[in-house]
């Protein structure tokens, strides 16, 4: 069910308040492009700066717009696991297919604390629960052993590799085994990690040129390697442009310049240098947008 390109929905603000309406309009867009999942409230969409009730009404929408014709996986990590588990079972009450969530930041918890917080969720709903790794936003790794505890835990059934450690990602699909899905969380990775047992990509370019990350996941699947070298190193400068700033000041900025949303990110993310802003022009030109 969690495969292919798995697009990390930005937030749509317009005068300070969350943009429905757009926000519909971006899943009907990733829909007719061949995304094959949504996933509102990560990183991508500022959920640290969204209040509860704009969370839970995200999460709502897209579910809404969706209608079942791809998964949603709802974001829902919180550094509290209290609030993790109600988010959570928000999300499994509106419908979500899987809940996203992202380790406890700032905490700084032992593998042991990781492991009983992701049991503790798990065990609040029965949807599928998907961690996500990513070090350098939490400050703590998710050790390979830790995931190999937590597939003991039946509907915890994957994870979001962001760490950029192939050799960790390897020994994390070693001892899980293939039915663990692991899901890229780095577009720079996303082949290499496909080659070595990846079922896709959560992807944060895919906001902007769905149609190229679903197709690159596409070629390898059916074998067409050439195709999907083809399309990771046309993808890599775009790619390495949605981060010249913290991410999701690049995307949102990219996405504004094409015309598909308003001009607005929330406190304390701000707008881009104007030095950044003419590399992520140049880019986007070059790439033909």
């Amino acid at each position: 069910m969690f495969e292919g390109s798995i697009v990390a929905l930005v937030t749509p603000f317009k005068g300070g308040k969350v943009d429905e309406l757009k926000l519909k309009e971006l899943v009907e867009f990733h829909i007719k492009n061949g995304t094959s999942g949504l996933v509102p409230c990560g990183t991508t969409g500022e959920s640290a700066t969204l209040s509860t009730e704009e969370h839970n009404r995200v999460i709502e929408v897209v579910i809404e717009a969706a209608k079942k014709r791809i998964p949603v996986i709802a974001g829902t990590g919180s550094n509290s696991t209290a609030e993790a588990i109600d988010l959570t079972r928000h999300a499994e009450k509106a419908g979500a297919d899987a809940a996203l969530l992202l380790s406890p930041y700032y905490n700084k918890p032992t593998q042991r604390g990781l492991y009983m917080h992701y049991k503790a969720v798990a065990d609040s709903v029965k949807i599928p629960i998907i961690p996500y790794n990513i070090q350098s936003r939490t400050a703590v790794n998710i050790e390979p052993e830790t995931f190999q505890k937590l597939t003991q835990i039946k509907n915890i059934v994957g994870v979001k590799e962001s760490s950029g450690n192939l050799e960790q990602i390897s020994r994390i699909r070693a001892l899980c085994g293939p039915d663990f899905t692991i899901l890229s969380g780095d577009d720079a990775l996303t082949l290499p990690i496909l080659a070595i047992g990846g079922a896709g990509v959560i992807s944060v370019v895919a906001n902007i040129v769905p149609r190229d990350v679903a197709d690159m996941v596409t070629a390898f699947k059916k074998g067409d390697i050439k195709k999907a070298q083809e399309l990771h190193y046309k993808l890599l400068p775009l790619v390495r442009a949605m981060f010249l700033e913290t991410n999701p000041i690049p995307v949102k900025t990219a996405m504004e310049l094409m015309g598909m949303i308003e001009p607005e990110l929330r406190l304390p993310l701000c707008h881009m240098s104007e030095e950044n802003l003419a590399k992520l022009a140049d880019a986007l030109k070059k790439y033909g947008l």
